[in-house]
């Protein structure tokens, strides 16, 4: 039997699909400000599953992804309820910046307060409306400006079914990543919510892999909790890659950074991957990699003070096999020309 669902006061009926605004506040013009949500909710009841974006405001190539995977969907195709929130922090997004006007980071703030910060309200209201009349959820991240990360799964993979729903997301790199202090993660683990963080691209930037990676992963987190019927035709996919560890290498010195490695590339102990120079060219200094591993995040601004974070590098068993794997699935996901892309950037599936 399907049961009542309702969200901000709206009742979604069996088989329909609802967009509404939650209102959060007014600016100081009077103008008010909502989160937009569209929910989709099929004939038959399932599990409810949340896909938000956008939590940090300058994050939007989550948007792109939700916007592209709504187009492939209807009441008529999903069994369940798929509530999608393209845009949570509206104040940061308009701004083109990841915090709040406060400058607080909204992802430090769950689950909130009704009578907080703006931030500590904005949490509280979204865990309310959303996360806590869902069972599962996907919250959708970039790297911070001026910053790449290749596509991959965070997960807490010592809960179970986590951990199971990490690898059904099909990208090759997994990090058993700590829950932080006031992250939304921590706010759904603590309702009991399994929730995964995907982390693909550059802030303020729309990246096609990441996009084409991002909104088939959640196609299949879809057809693996059964809210999609399965493929017709089932392809075995290789199993995904753990890290065992990651760290950020640093730079040891103030300069200009010079590196034409890209994300994926496998470093070994002791590799060369860059230099970092003076404008006269007088002054090189030689970075090297402290560890074997696989680059999943760098810098894409070459101006460098000491100590800042150059490479993101995580730890494998088997690092010869991931990058080959990462290769693969580059390839996969990259378009062939403007043609291809604009398949799926303009057309209904």
């Amino acid at each position: 039997m399907n049961t009542e669902f309702t969200i901000n006061g709206t009742n979604v009926k069996p088989g329909s699909t609802v967009t509404l605004d939650i209102a959060v506040t007014k600016l100081y013009t009077h103008t008010p400000v909502a989160i937009p949500v569209r929910i989709i909710r099929g004939k038959q009841d399932g599990p409810r599953l949340f896909i938000c974006a956008a939590i940090h405001g300058d994050e939007i190539a989550g948007v792109e992804i939700i916007r592209r995977l709504l187009r492939k969907l209807s009441p008529k195709k999903i069994k369940g309820t798929l509530i999608a929130i393209p845009i949570v922090n509206v104040h940061g997004f308009i701004n083109h910046s990841r915090y709040l006007p406060d400058r607080r980071d909204l992802n430090r703030c769950f689950p909130g307060s009704n009578s907080g910060s703006l931030a500590a309200r904005l949490a509280h209201l979204f865990i309310s409306e959303i996360v806590e009349k869902c069972t599962h959820g996907i919250d959708l991240h970039t790297g911070a400006i001026h910053r790449s990360n290749l596509p991959q799964i965070r997960a807490n993979l010592d809960d179970p079914e986590s951990a199971k729903l990490a690898k059904d997301f099909g990208v090759p790199v997994i990090l058993n990543a700590d829950i932080r202090d006031g992250s939304l993660r921590e706010a759904a683990a603590a309702l009991g919510i399994p929730i995964l963080l995907y982390e693909a691209g550059e802030a303020l930037r729309f990246d096609e892999i990441s996009i084409r990676a991002g909104v088939k992963g959640i196609q299949n987190i879809m057809r693996a909790l059964d809210m999609l019927p399965p493929r017709k035709t089932h392809k075995i996919e290789k199993e995904p890659f753990i890290a065992r560890s990651s760290v950020w290498i640093r730079s040891p010195a103030s300069g200009v950074f010079w590196s034409g490695i890209p994300l994926g590339t496998r470093l070994v102990k002791g590799q060369q991957f860059g230099i970092i120079s003076d404008p006269f060219g007088e002054e090189e200094v030689s970075i090297t990699s402290p560890h074997e591993g696989i680059i999943i995040g760098k810098t894409n601004l070459p101006l460098i003070n000491e100590g800042d974070a150059l490479v993101h590098i995580a730890r494998f068993g088997k690092s010869a096999e991931v990058a080959e794997t990462l290769e693969e699935f580059q390839d996969k996901y990259q378009p062939a020309d403007w043609t291809e892309m604009s398949e799926g950037i303009l057309k209904t599936d």
